[in-house]
C-alpha cells in the first residue's frame, strides 16, 4: 500500500450452515432465517464489515452447510441491515453467467451497495446438475474464467451517463449507452447487455475461494479479496507473495488482492482454560467418522480405515497432486502436514479445522497471533465464527475485538456507504464510452 494509513483489518463472521435450520424448518411459527438474523444484528452492532453465507450443492455434504441457497438468504438479511457487506458463496461450475449477473446485481440492488461474490469451481454435487462426471479442475477454471469475463462485462454493458436524474425524481434512459458486450467463448456465448440498472458498486466485490495453482491464476486475475486455507504464517507469507506477484504481472493494482482467512479460535479466560479446552475437544473426537473426513481432505481416493492411529500415514499412499479431482489446495495442505510426520491421530483431529488457520488462548494472547499476520501484511479480512454461541460471541465482542480496536488493527465504525468502500478497495477499472 502507498497510503500513509494502512486498511484497518477488515471482519466478516459466517450465517450459514447452522443446524437451527432443521428445528425452525419443522415450527410453523417460525422461519429458517431467524437465527441468522439475530447473529446478522450482533455482527452490524459491533461493526463487523460483512456476513458470509457459504454453500454446497449435495445432501450431507459437511454437515448443515449448504441447506440455504446463499443469494436468497443474504437477500433477506440484507432488509434487517444497513451497513454490513454480503458476501454469497456461488459456483461457476453448474450456473450460467448471464443469470449470475442478474442475481449479483439484484442483491447489490435490493442491499444498497453491499454484494460480494465469492466464486468457488465446485468439487461436489456434480450429480445434482446431469449425468456427466465432475470436470476437471483445469476444466472448471476456464469456465470460471469465462463466467467472470462475462459477468464482469454484463456489469460494464451500462456506460457512464446512461442512466442519469431528471430533475424531479425520475431517471433518463441514453439507451444509446447500454451496450451489447457480444461475448463468445468456449463455454459461453452471451450478447448483452445486462438488463437490470447499474449497480449502486458498479460491480459487487469479488471474493474468491480456492488455492490451488489453477485458483491462484484465477484469484490474481480477478479477485478483490482472496479466501484462504492458510495454517501458518510461513504458509500465509509463501501464498501472499506469489498470488500478489502474479497480480502484478497481470497489472493489478498495488495490494490486490487481499487475503482473507478464517480463524478457528478456542477461547479461555486463561492459557490454561484454552489449553483444557482444546485437549477435550481433541479428546472428543470420533475417529471412524474422522477417518472419513480426513480422507475427503486428500481428495477422497484414499482409504484409512485399517491404519493405526498412532503411526503417520505411509507416504505411498499419498495421492498425486495432479491425480485429484477434487480441492486440490486442500490435499496440498493435508499431504504437507502428513510427510512432516504427523501420525494418523494428529492429522484427524487437524482435519476438524479443514486446514485452516487455528488457535487457542485468552482474548489477548490471541490477539497477538492476529497482529502478527496483519503486521506481516498477509492479513486483511479475518473471519471470526461462533457469533451464534453465547459464550463464544462474548469473548468475541467482549474480548478480541475491542483488544484489536484498542491496539488500532480494526477499526471503529465503517468507512463508507458500500461494501467496496468499507473495505477500502482501489477504484473500479475506469469503463470506456
Amino acid at each position: 500500500m502507498s497510503s500513509a494509513r494502512r486498511r484497518g483489518l477488515k471482519t466478516v463472521t459466517g450465517v450459514s450452515g447452522a443446524v437451527s435450520v432443521y428445528a425452525a424448518a419443522i415450527d410453523p411459527h417460525e422461519t429458517t432465517v431467524a437465527s441468522s438474523i439475530e447473529i446478522a444484528k450482533i455482527a452490524e452492532a459491533n461493526k463487523f464489515d460483512a456476513l458470509f453465507a457459504a454453500d454446497l450443492l449435495s445432501f450431507g455434504a459437511q454437515g448443515a452447510i449448504g441447506a440455504q441457497e446463499p443469494l436468497i438468504f443474504l437477500s433477506a438479511l440484507s432488509a434487517v441491515t444497513s451497513h454490513v457487506g454480503l458476501i454469497a458463496t456461488v459456483t461457476s461450475t453448474f450456473h450460467h453467467p448471464y443469470n449470475l449477473a442478474r442475481l449479483f446485481g439484484t442483491l447489490d440492488h435490493v442491499s444498497n451497495g453491499r454484494a460480494a461474490w465469492n466464486v468457488v469451481t465446485s468439487s461436489v454435487g456434480e450429480e445434482n446438475y446431469g449425468d456427466q462426471d465432475l470436470p476437471s479442475p483445469e476444466q472448471r477454471y476456464a469456465r470460471a474464467t469465462e463466467s467472470l469475463e462475462v459477468v464482469n462485462a454484463l456489469f460494464d454493458s451500462w456506460k457512464p451517463g446512461a442512466l442519469t436524474p431528471d430533475g424531479n425524481g425520475g431517471a433518463v434512459l441514453d439507451a444509446t449507452k447500454v451496450r451489447p458486450i457480444e461475448y463468445a467463448g468456449q463455454y459461453f456465448t452471451v450478447r448483452g447487455p445486462l438488463n437490470i440498472p447499474p449497480l449502486p458498486q458498479g460491480r459487487p466485490v469479488q471474493f474468491q475461494a480456492g488455492q490451488s495453482a489453477g485458483g491462484i491464476e484465477l484469484g490474481a486475475r480477478f479477485a478483490e479479496v482472496v479466501f484462504t486455507s492458510l495454517p501458518t504464517l510461513e504458509d500465509a507469507v509463501t501464498y501472499t507473495k506469489t498470488i500478489r506477484a502474479r497480480a502484478t504481472e497481470l497489472g493489478r493494482a498495488q495490494g490486490l488482492p487481499l487475503i482473507m482467512s478464517s480463524f478457528h479460535a478456542t477461547y479461555g479466560a486463561t492459557e490454561a482454560q484454552a489449553r483444557r479446552l482444546v485437549r477435550e475437544a481433541a479428546e472428543a473426537t470420533d475417529f471412524d467418522a474422522g477417518r472419513i473426513q480426513l480422507a475427503d481432505m486428500f481428495g477422497g481416493g484414499i482409504d484409512l480405515s485399517e491404519l493405526p492411529l498412532d503411526r503417520p500415514i505411509p507416504e505411498t499412499i499419498l495421492p498425486e497432486l495432479n491425480s485429484v479431482n477434487r480441492r486440490r489446495g486442500r490435499v496440498e495442505i493435508f499431504t504437507k502436514l502428513a510427510v512432516s510426520g504427523r501420525t494418523l491421530r494428529e492429522l484427524i483431529v487437524a482435519a476438524k479445522d479443514t486446514g485452516h488457520w487455528a488457535a487457542a488462548g485468552t482474548p489477548e494472547q490471541l490477539a497477538d497471533a492476529v497482529e502478527e499476520r496483519y503486521r506481516a501484511g498477509v492479513l486483511d479480512v479475518i473471519s471470526l465464527g461462533g457469533l451464534a454461541d453465547a459464550r463464544t460471541r462474548d469473548f468475541v465482542t467482549n474480548g478480541l475485538l475491542p483488544e484489536l480496536r484498542r491496539r488500532g488493527i480494526v477499526g471503529n465504525d465503517y468507512v463508507g456507504g458500500t461494501f467496496r468502500e468499507n473495505l477500502e478497495l482501489p477504484p473500479l477499472p475506469e469503463r470506456m464510452d
